[in-house]
């Protein structure tokens, strides 16, 4: 019988339960969860900045005033490299007051003081305040404030804290480690960049401050990677280099937290390893791969949900001739719907608009309804000269509409567009709303979405499936949005059975993700965690991730240790004879591994053919004028990465292309001395290749 728990939601932004407070996702979603959980009898507490906002609260709800101050001085250690002109240490005077609001069996503890209660409107200090002005500190207050009321207000109380997103948390599971009252889940939000830091120095003065032990000085970053492996990432949106003695902020959440909550199998997968993306092979060189793995135990599926209003509303009430009409559509086309928030890197939307302009122009009959959510509306004049361009077909907007009309135009649609790129999606509520509603999506591959299951096998899939992206305006990715878009169209009109089965599988998937099942998930591992069961490592995990030191002979799969090109692991439950040898060649070729192919060709002399071997040997040739020839049948494009020399830690190298001249063979000016060749294949996988010199 599952134990009842006292659940305490901790978070910069916890104002769900009033849509005018709302700034992001995960306020709506830890008031969705939290009322879940108080629902099934469990004490739910949440801890929240008050955001200057209480006066307001005043007028709609019965707020307590609470016997809580605590008066103390903050001292905030500043980086001199990026707070220029200010003095070393910042003392923040604090004068902290508690207030509460019961509702829905959920008790909202608001904290408030001078600093706290800057950013009425938008919450969040801008990032450009960073270096210029200290309310950029405004989450580290309420870091320091949580912690401190946690441990006064409820005292030795047993209680599990469930914070939420490491970059706004990352001192409070150290601060509660020695606290055997406290357990402490950690859920990542967001794929910020996993090896993201924090000034040491000011990590190590505030857990001094709170009286626990602190981390050591961070060493100096330093990495046995190629400088132009290192210089891309910042192309890439995964990972970004600090100066000296810095922190990473995951490294003190993992380390010091009971539990690690995901949003998503396949989130969780991804956050892992970062397979298949040009991270992965950088990361497995840094500390934090190391943290990761000692940490995987811990880790778990908590989930997410689809709004319950979504859920109860019916596509079928909805008009769809009136509702595409009001938009100026008509409504005996195929129409696509795509709504977001306007992050044009983040949710492909330069290559959305582009491929859009480049399948009316190219005569698909088809509407386009676009939602790019901006409150300072676009400010790329592309959106609207492709809108102005193709009036009538396309209607785009960016102000904020109330949910049921965003529902409508949901519903009435065909198919839903969500090209997000850089992985940077978790769930992605927005597209399990379009699907709910009976839109079929055309979504990226990406890991953290794959739920939702638009890149299955034709038996179950619910939509179809365009590559991940890793590049800025990338044209593979409005190319492959074009001939999906067509596909689409022309199912539309020819399949009619076949589309509405594709719109019934949407719907039926999207509908699983309710927060009943999402606090079901959540509350077997807080049972356990509560009850003292020692987490334990998924063996699948371990075997996605091709963790086999983790693992007993047993449990060790062929299929696993080929996946990977581990030759060690394969002869730990195989024998490694010629027809294992070329199959793992093979496989490690299809991943353009060719450390593995070669590997496994040095294994077993004789077992790999003249053939396989010359197309490995000769893959990359210059000849007499000075010009590459590359050749890779599966790849669909070659860039050439270039460090720059002399270079600080957050300069970009320079990429130019090969010209893609016939299928599998890119050509072009060789490249120099520590150059590397960035590969694209067919299947998404970015990696990397070099050319090897004399």
């Amino acid at each position: 019988m599952e134990p009842r728990m006292h659940i305490v939601e901790t978070y910069f932004e916890c104002c769900g339960f009033d849509h005018t407070f709302v700034q992001g996702g995960t306020s709506v979603y830890l008031w969705n969860l939290s009322k879940t959980f108080a629902a099934r009898g469990h004490r739910v507490s949440i801890v929240t900045p008050a955001h200057g906002r209480l006066q307001d609260l005043r007028t709609r709800y019965e707020v307590e005033d609470l016997p809580y101050t605590d008066t103390y001085t903050l001292p905030v250690p500043l980086d001199p490299e990026v707070w220029q002109g200010f003095p070393a240490e910042a003392e923040l005077a604090l004068r902290t007051t508690a207030h509460r609001i019961r509702l829905d069996g959920v008790d909202l503890y608001f904290l408030a003081n001078d600093w706290l209660n800057r950013l009425p409107d938008t919450f969040y200090p801008p990032y450009h305040s960073k270096g210029r002005d200290l309310v950029f500190f405004k989450p580290l207050v309420f870091q320091v404030d949580a912690v401190r009321f946690l441990r006064a207000w409820f005292g030795d109380e047993k209680a599990l804290v469930h914070a939420h997103e490491p970059y706004y948390h990352y001192l409070l599971p150290a601060a509660l480690r020695e606290d055997p009252a406290k357990l402490v889940v950690s859920t990542v939000q967001s794929n910020m960049p996993i090896a993201k830091k924090v000034y040491g120095p000011e990590v190590r003065r505030l857990l001094g401050l709170l009286g626990v032990p602190a981390p050591p000085p961070a060493a100096e970053p330093a990495t046995d990677a190629p400088p132009a492996m290192v210089q891309y990432q910042q192309r890439t949106h995964l990972h970004y280099e600090y100066g000296p003695d810095n922190i990473a902020v995951y490294e003190l959440t993992a380390e010091n937290a009971d539990l690690i909550d995901f949003l998503s199998p396949g989130q969780l997968d991804f956050y892992a390893g970062f397979r298949d993306t040009p991270f992965e092979e950088l990361f497995r060189r840094l500390p934090i791969a190391g943290v990761v793995r000692r940490n995987a135990h811990k880790m778990f599926v908590g989930g997410c949900a689809i709004s319950d209003q979504w859920l109860a509303w019916d596509p079928a009430g909805v008009d769809r001739t009136t509702v595409l009409e009001g938009l100026g559509l008509d409504p005996g086309l195929p129409t696509f719907f795509h709504n977001a928030r306007y992050a044009v890197h983040h949710k492909g939307q330069l290559e959305l608009i582009r491929a859009v302009d480049r399948a009316l122009s190219e005569g698909v009959a088809a509407n386009f309804v676009v939602r790019c959510i901006s409150g300072s509306g676009i400010d790329d004049p592309l959106f609207h000269e492709v809108a102005a361009r193709h009036t009538g077909r396309l209607h785009l907007e960016w102000e904020r509409v109330p949910e049921r009309e965003v529902f409508s135009c949901a519903a009435a649609s065909d198919f839903c567009l969500f090209p997000s790129k850089f992985e940077m999606d978790t769930f992605l509520i927005a597209q399990g709303e379009a699907m709910a509603a009976g839109s079929v999506p055309i979504a990226t591959d990406q890991r953290g979405m794959e739920h939702f299951r638009h890149a299955d096998g034709p038996e179950t899939a619910t939509g179809f499936a365009v590559n991940r992206s890793f590049a800025e305006d990338d044209e593979l990715l409005v190319g492959a949005l074009v001939t999906r878009i067509r596909q689409a169209a022309a199912l539309w009109r020819e399949e009619p059975g076949r589309y509405r089965e594709l719109a019934r599988r949407a719907s039926a998937v999207a509908r699983v993700f309710t927060w009943g099942h999402c606090a079901d998930l959540h509350l077997a591992a807080f049972a356990r965690l509560w009850q003292g069961e020692p987490a334990r490592l998924d063996p699948g995990l371990a075997l996605r991730q091709g963790w086999f030191d983790l693992l007993p002979d047993g449990e060790i799969t062929q299929g696993a240790a080929v996946a990977h090109g581990d030759l060690d692991a394969f002869e730990r439950c195989a024998p490694l004879d010629d027809a294992a040898a070329r199959r793992l060649f093979a496989a490690a070729w299809a991943r353009a591994d060719f450390t593995a192919c070669e590997r496994a060709a040095a294994r077993r002399p004789g077992a790999i053919g003249a053939e396989d071997l010359a197309r490995l040997r000769d893959r990359a040739r210059t000849g007499p004028d000075g010009r590459l020839v590359y050749r890779l049948p599966h790849a669909v494009r070659v860039e050439i990465v270039s460090p720059v020399t002399a270079a600080g830690h957050r300069t970009p190298p320079g990429v130019r292309a090969l010209e893609h001249t016939a299928p599998g063979t890119f050509t072009g000016p060789a490249p120099g001395p520590g150059d590397l060749l960035l590969i694209t294949l067919d299947s998404g996988r970015v990696t990397w290749d070099e050319v090897r010199h004399g």
